[in-house]
């Protein structure tokens, strides 16, 4: 189901449904009677949207895990998203409930079987990590639980999702996105206004990220069948860029860019490999030929699923992406990675590994432009200024130098 049409069944069909919801879930005190009560033994984690998400959502599994050792951790992802997912192992693969959203049958079937589920587990408390989507509110207060955690608007105009919320979450554009999925999971007992205001949140950063496990002979394996495969990547550092944009092409940097860097870097000695998704072959293709060597490999589609990537993450020196999930992915491996931002800003959604180098060119007017506020819908016009600005020649520069560091400090 494309991006375009999933908008407007939220808007359309999850506007009157909040309304509605609203209205019957109304009662003075609501928020403090849902903080009373048994407790919490379920907490159900919603997020729904893009794999990279769930990366940066693992300090708040890890945060929930710490002080709730004794709750039944679940969570309600899309299908195509619970790889990773699983591969973090924050919580038993039985305990992860799954939408596909390939068609608005499949959604709708899909949704009456998870909201069954989740009223026969009797959730405690539902956090809604989305941000202002309608369809996941609906999930949070169709799941029955007593105390449900999510983003609310309060003076801001648009973004209606209702007023059932019972503990209500100041969205804030000043910090990292993973600092306020941690604030979400800390509001339940507070009846402030915002609800977690008198929360004492520990960063994001102050946790250890979760990492692949991978042995040595998987690594080895990996790399042996890429060397059969391809024999440019024989005796040679290997580098991966990734320049699809994913679902939203405004994020991608530009193809004669990565052109040019894959150039450049070919010319230092290293072999270069594009890597994506099946659909993104045909610009992986035009990269390569642009790129006018033996030593520019296409691996769009190579891989056939996360775990693979990640693996391969681990043999290769360093990764050029745009903002998106292998970004994401690579704080999980021991790869460095140089992450382009425009239309999005690092400040909210950064790697959390210090491995990453993220560029964004702070300085121009209209970046970024991809919100909450706006549901990542762009005015631009498709001319993404904010990343064509952004020259091979600084990226080199970056790349170079993450490439020549001692082995110690890549480590």
């Amino acid at each position: 189901m494309n991006l375009k049409l999933q908008r407007a069944i939220d808007r359309y069909v999850g506007v009157p449904l909040c309304a509605l919801f609203s209205v019957l879930a109304w009662r003075p005190g609501r928020a403090r009677q849902a903080a009373k009560g048994k407790p919490v033994e379920r907490i159900l984690v919603i997020l729904l949207s893009e794999m990279g998400s769930l990366v940066l959502a693992y300090p708040m599994f890890s945060w929930l895990r710490q002080q709730h050792p004794n709750a039944e951790l679940y969570a309600l992802v899309f299908e195509k998203n619970r790889e990773v997912l699983d591969l973090m192992k924050v919580m038993p693969a039985a305990h992860v409930l799954t939408i596909r959203d390939k068609s608005a049958s499949t959604l709708c079937i899909d949704s009456l079987r998870v909201i069954r589920r989740m009223r026969q587990l009797n959730i405690d408390v539902s956090i809604d990590c989305e941000l202002f989507a309608r369809i996941s509110a609906i999930f949070s207060f169709l799941s029955g639980a007593r105390k449900l955690s999510g983003f609310f608007r309060y003076a801001q105009e648009g973004l209606y999702r209702g007023t059932f919320i019972t503990h209500r979450v100041l969205y804030n554009p000043y910090r990292h996105i993973a600092d306020q999925f941690l604030g979400l999971a800390q509001s339940w007992d507070d009846n402030a206004q915002p609800s977690n205001k008198n929360a004492a949140a520990p960063l994001a950063k102050t946790f250890q990220l979760p990492k692949l496990e991978v042995t040595a002979a998987e690594i080895g394996q990996s790399k042996s069948k890429l060397n059969q495969n391809f024999a440019a990547t024989t005796g040679r550092e290997l580098v991966l860029i990734y320049p699809g944009g994913g679902i939203l092409p405004i994020r991608a940097w530009p193809a004669e860019s990565y052109a040019e860097i894959c150039r450049k870097l070919i010319a230092s000695g290293r072999t270069v490999a594009v890597i994506g998704l099946a659909g993104d072959k045909a610009l992986a293709q035009d990269i390569v030929k642009m790129s006018g060597s033996e030593f520019c490999l296409d691996l769009t589609g190579y891989t056939r699923n996360v775990r693979e990537l990640l693996v391969l993450f681990h043999h290769a020196q360093l990764l050029i992406t745009n903002d998106g999930g292998p970004g994401q992915f690579a704080a999980m491996t021991p790869i460095d990675s140089i992450v382009l931002f425009g239309p999005e800003t690092p400040v909210l959604y950064g790697s959390l590994t210090p491995r990453s180098i993220s560029i964004h060119l702070e300085q121009h007017p209209c970046s970024p432009c991809l919100t909450a506020y706006n549901h990542r819908q762009s005015p631009c016009d498709g001319d993404n200024q904010c990343l064509k600005r952004i020259t091979p020649a600084q990226i080199m520069a970056v790349a170079m130098q993450k490439l020549t560091e001692p082995a110690d400090a890549r480590a």
